[in-house]
C-alpha cells in the first residue's frame, strides 16, 4: 500500500491548501481543486504542477482533477500595513462607505482578531451578530455598510490572548459569514505579515490588495514587506495609500508635514504599483472616526480624498471585470 502522506503534503503546499479528497485507487490518483478567484493561467500551473507532482511516484498512473468553484462570491480585498499606527483601519471604513456610495455591494470584515476598531468606527459597539445554520449574520454599520468583527464578538477592552490557528479560524468564520447580495468585500487585515496574514493568502486569496502607509521611511519599509507578502502569494497590488500626509494647522491655517510627504508616492513608483491618493493629518477626521461618524458617509471636504482613493479602486474594479 502506496503511503500517500508525504506527496499529500506536497499537494497542500502546491495548491495553497485548495485541494481535498486526494485518493489513489487502481493507480488513478484523484482530488477536488478549489480553483474559486484564481486565473486561467494560474489554475493551469497550478494543475500542471500537481500533476508532475503525482506522476513523479511509481504507483501514480493516471492523476484526475476535478476543479470547482463557488458560483457566487465576493470579490475580496486586503486593506493592509507593514506596520500599526498609520489609519489602516480609517481608511478601510472610509473606503467601504464611499464605495456602497457609488453602488458597490460591499461589506466590511475587521480583521485585526487583536485590536478590533471598526465598531468603534462604524457606530456599532455593543452589537451581538445573530447565526443561521452555523455562521454569523453580518451587522449594519453607518453608510449602510454589512460588517462583522471580533469586536462584535468579545466584551470592549478585552485582551484575545490566542494562537495562530485560533485566530485563522476566528477570520474564517468572519469572512464565511452570510453575506448576501454582497459582491465585494473589503478586509481590514492586522498590521505585519504574522499568521492571520498568511491564513488570508492561503485559504481566501483576495484578488488584490490596498496598503496604507505613511510617508516617514520606517513606515514605508513596512508597507515593503506588506507588499512583498502579498506579491509571493500572487495577490495583485491594487495601489499604495499615503496616510497622515500634511498638517494645516486649524488655528493658523500654516501647513506642515510631521511625517514628511510624497514618500509613500515615490515608494509606489519605485514599485511600479499605482498610487491611489493622499490623506491628510487631519484633526477633523480623527474626531468623526471617534465618534463614529466617517468622513465618507458625510459632504464634509474632509470626505474627497477618501472618495477620491475610492473612485481608483471602483476603476480597478471595473476594470477587472
Amino acid at each position: 500500500m502506496t503511503d500517500l502522506t508525504p506527496l499529500s503534503a506536497e499537494i497542500a503546499s502546491l495548491s495553497q491548501g485548495r485541494a481535498s479528497a486526494i485518493r489513489l485507487k487502481e493507480g488513478v490518483l484523484s482530488l477536488v481543486l478549489d480553483v474559486s478567484s484564481l486565473g486561467a493561467d494560474e489554475r493551469r500551473a497550478m494543475t500542471a504542477a500537481i500533476e508532475d507532482a503525482a506522476r513523479a511516484i511509481p504507483a501514480v498512473t493516471a492523476v484526475r482533477i476535478a476543479e470547482t468553484a463557488e458560483k457566487k462570491g465576493c470579490t475580496i480585498i486586503a486593506v493592509a500595513s507593514g506596520k500599526g499606527g498609520v489609519g489602516k483601519s480609517t481608511v478601510s471604513a472610509n473606503l467601504a462607505i464611499a464605495l456602497k456610495a457609488m453602488g458597490v455591494k460591499v461589506g466590511l470584515v475587521d480583521a485585526d482578531i487583536y485590536g478590533p476598531s471598526q465598531p468603534r468606527l462604524l457606530a456599532s459597539e455593543g452589537q451581538k451578530p445573530l447565526a443561521q445554520d452555523s455562521k454569523m449574520i453580518p451587522i449594519t454599520g453607518v453608510g449602510g455598510v454589512p460588517m462583522l468583527s471580533m469586536g462584535h464578538l468579545v466584551e470592549p477592552g478585552r485582551a484575545i490572548a490566542w494562537r495562530g490557528p485560533m485566530a485563522g479560524n476566528a477570520l474564517s468564520q468572519l469572512i464565511d459569514a452570510h453575506w448576501g447580495a454582497v459582491d465585494v468585500l473589503i478586509v481590514d487585515m492586522p498590521p505585519g505579515t504574522g499568521d492571520i496574514q498568511l491564513s488570508m493568502v492561503q485559504k481566501h486569496k483576495p484578488a488584490g490588495a490596498v496598503i496604507v502607509s505613511t510617508p516617514q521611511d520606517l513606515a514605508l519599509m513596512d508597507a515593503t514587506r506588506a507588499v512583498s507578502l502579498f506579491e509571493q502569494a500572487g495577490v495583485p497590488m491594487i495601489g499604495l495609500v499615503e496616510n497622515m500626509a500634511g498638517y494645516s494647522c486649524p488655528h493658523c491655517g500654516h501647513q506642515s508635514d510631521p511625517f514628511g510627504t510624497g514618500g509613500a508616492e515615490a515608494a509606489a513608483k519605485a514599485m511600479n504599483m499605482p498610487f491611489l491618493g493622499r490623506i491628510p493629518l487631519a484633526i477633523d477626521i480623527r474626531q468623526a472616526s471617534d465618534a463614529g461618524t466617517p468622513p465618507a458617509a458625510g459632504d464634509a471636504h474632509e470626505a474627497a480624498p477618501f472618495i477620491a482613493v475610492a473612485a481608483r479602486v471602483k476603476d480597478w474594479l471595473t476594470a477587472r471585470g
